[in-house]
């Protein structure tokens, strides 16, 4: 593995970048290589390989596949235009697949065991690209309906991944990525456990997905309730090594309000994800008000 990562901040700045600049220049941090905007422009998704011939194969496919990129922007109509919700997009996509690579990058460093490892006997750089698959796809099923869009997903994505491994995965193997990329994307439920390191990566990231880019979308849009009240109370999410686990997180927030995001989103999604011991969780609120009333939270 690398030398030890420096965490990785997915705030504002990262999510929104400029309102008109596409080249904006990248933020040094593992998770986002490029600086992501919430406008839709399209844009190619970027991932740290890291010498993973297969995964970098897998990622420029997934550019050139305009069905795929098409079913992302379907799942961000459902969602945004006609739901009012947070994005599901393809921004959304980008953001969960680098959270994700990086936290079984993280969890890798900590001689975490994946599943594809331990119980096929594959390698960790396909433990990647079973992460990547899935954290692009987990949504699929937002372009169908958001009740059980994540049964739809399967649907979806199970001849998508076919279609995207052959010729870079022969059989058995094409078949042991297809089944755990699926287990991965079904997982991302909140009451269901993950079965593996992986699984568990995916339905993390979904929920790290917080910061205001996102929020602000049902924000701003006049929904006023307390779901998107709190999405606007995060203002950055930072994840790195963690001081006594593999993985620390903290969540910066400018109101208590936030608090909602991390006890009912993000919470439930990490004791669910099969790897909660390895996380460790700190909010902080910026206000000098509410800094008096909740200075740091911890999980």
């Amino acid at each position: 593995m690398d030398a030890q990562p420096q965490p990785s901040a997915i705030g504002a700045e990262e999510a929104q970048g400029g309102p008109h600049d596409s080249t904006a220049k990248a933020p040094s941090t593992e998770v986002n290589e490029e600086s992501v905007s919430r406008a839709p422009t399209a844009r190619r998704m970027r991932i740290p390989a890291r010498h993973n011939a297969n995964l970098n194969r897998v990622v420029e496919r997934m550019n050139d596949d305009l069905h795929l990129q098409q079913l992302w922007k379907c799942a961000n109509v459902t969602a945004v235009d006609r739901l009012r919700m947070t994005d599901h997009g393809p921004v959304h996509v980008r953001i969960v697949v680098n959270i994700a690579l990086r936290l079984l990058r993280l969890l890798g460093d900590a001689k975490v065991e994946f599943g594809i490892v331990r119980d096929y006997d594959m390698r960790p750089e396909d433990a990647e690209v079973v992460v990547v698959l899935a954290a692009a796809m987990h949504d699929l099923g937002m372009s169908i309906h958001r009740s059980n869009h994540e049964q739809y997903s399967l649907i979806l994505a199970a001849p998508k991944i076919r279609e995207l491994i052959t010729g870079i995965y022969d059989e058995p193997e094409r078949t042991i990525i297809t089944s755990e990329t699926l287990h991965a994307i079904i997982s991302h439920r909140s009451d269901m456990r993950g079965l593996t390191a992986e699984a568990g990566c995916v339905k993390v990231a979904d929920a790290l997905d917080m910061a205001e880019g996102r929020s602000r979308i049902p924000f701003h849009a006049g929904k006023i309730d307390v779901h998107s009240l709190s999405a606007a109370a995060i203002d950055s999410v930072t994840i790195g090594k963690g001081e006594h686990r593999p993985i620390g997180i903290t969540v910066a927030m400018n109101n208590s309000a936030g608090i909602f995001q991390l006890d009912e989103l993000l919470k439930p999604k990490i004791v669910s994800s099969g790897i909660a011991e390895h996380f460790e969780v700190t909010a902080t609120i910026a206000g000098e008000t509410e800094r008096r009333l909740l200075p740091v939270y911890h999980f």
